[in-house]
């Protein structure tokens, strides 16, 4: 996983400041069940939901220079799966050697609403019999990039809840260790969440640039940036059409500058959404080294009418099936340490 010693990396997001962070500190981490049924209820009439953010032009792209987006040249990786296994295989054949996992969760307040249709009008954190919708979301990308994390450490972050805004990360160990395996970030997740106070606004950039330090105190290692979160990058109605937020901005400029760095981000999407504005991310970010940014409608898949491992591998295509070409693409372009 690299070094686990913090420095002041050259994008370091200073996680120390959440130290007064709003949950207590629990020494042993809980163990969560073993994954479950989704949840998801069908029945229920939608009510009537906050106003959603407005559409935008998506941002203009940057031209000149030698660099293009990654011409998808590798194999084509096939979507008929029937366990995660086989997904896990097909990664490998397809070129993915090795992978470290670093995840991010969404803390902002719209979590308590925006489950209305998708999760039975709960919030999207709630702590119950069966995992949510980010413990889903977890436990399937760790299951299926177990094989590829050479010590099995996952740094875990949240963002947007009463410490840090749209401003920092907090590390779901006071001491900023990371957690032992996917079982233990669920563990933790689940200590963790009854004592956070959500709030806002969003921003991707703070786990993004977290990520980035990451990934050069660990000397160049190849990671997997796993966003969860269930809402667009905060833009306010006073936005100028054509223009981005200052969050959005901030967001673009980061994704920008983690393309020089062998980092893919994976962001998935939980509850009702809107999502098209990160449908437009995923395909109008400004030039890159290399196209490493990948958004999965989390919820889309999980509605559907098949059966649960019908699900899992479908999503856990969606959200991976980019990661082998980007690899590939970072060591064509001598980003690997």
């Amino acid at each position: 996983m690299g070094a686990k010693n913090s420095r002041e990396g050259s994008w370091r997001s200073d996680s120390s400041s959440a130290a007064a962070s709003s949950w207590d500190y629990v020494q042993q981490p809980y163990y969560g069940q073993p994954y479950g049924q989704d949840g998801y209820g069908y029945g229920y009439p939608p009510p009537q939901q906050p106003p959603t953010q407005p559409n935008y032009p998506p941002p203009a792209q940057v031209g000149g220079g030698d660099r293009r987006r990654l011409d998808r040249k590798y194999s084509i990786i096939a979507d008929d799966y029937k366990s995660l296994d086989q997904v896990t295989e097909a990664l490998a054949r397809a070129g993915l050697e090795s992978s470290n996992l670093i995840v991010g969760i969404d803390f902002t307040k719209s979590n308590e609403w925006t489950g209305a249709k998708s999760y039975n009008r709960k919030s999207l954190h709630h702590i119950g019999d069966t995992l949510n919708p980010y413990e889903q979301a977890i436990s399937i990308i760790g299951k299926t990039l177990a094989a590829f994390d050479e010590d099995n450490l996952i740094p875990c972050y949240g963002f947007g809840d009463a410490t840090t805004h749209d401003q920092d990360v907090f590390s779901f160990y006071q001491d900023e260790r990371f957690c032992n395996g996917f079982e233990e970030v669920l563990g933790r997740y689940r200590e963790i969440v009854p004592s956070l106070r959500l709030a806002g606004p969003t921003s991707f950039a703070p786990v993004i640039e977290k990520a980035m330090t990451i990934v050069e105190e660990s000397g160049g290692q190849y990671h997997v940036l796993l966003i969860i979160a269930d809402g667009q990058v905060t833009r306010s109605v006073d936005t100028e059409h054509g223009r981005l937020s200052p969050q959005e901005q901030k967001t673009v400029d980061a994704i920008v500058q983690a393309s020089k760095l062998p980092l893919s981000i994976v962001l998935v999407g939980v509850g009702d959404g809107p999502w098209d504005t990160m449908k437009e991310f995923d395909d109008n970010i400004p030039a890159r080294e290399f196209d490493n940014f990948q958004f999965v409608n989390f919820t889309e898949i999980m509605l559907k009418n098949v059966d649960q491992s019908r699900k899992e591998t479908q999503f856990a295509l969606s959200a991976l099936m980019e990661i082998p070409p980007q690899y590939k693409a970072t060591m064509e372009l001598g980003l690997l340490g």
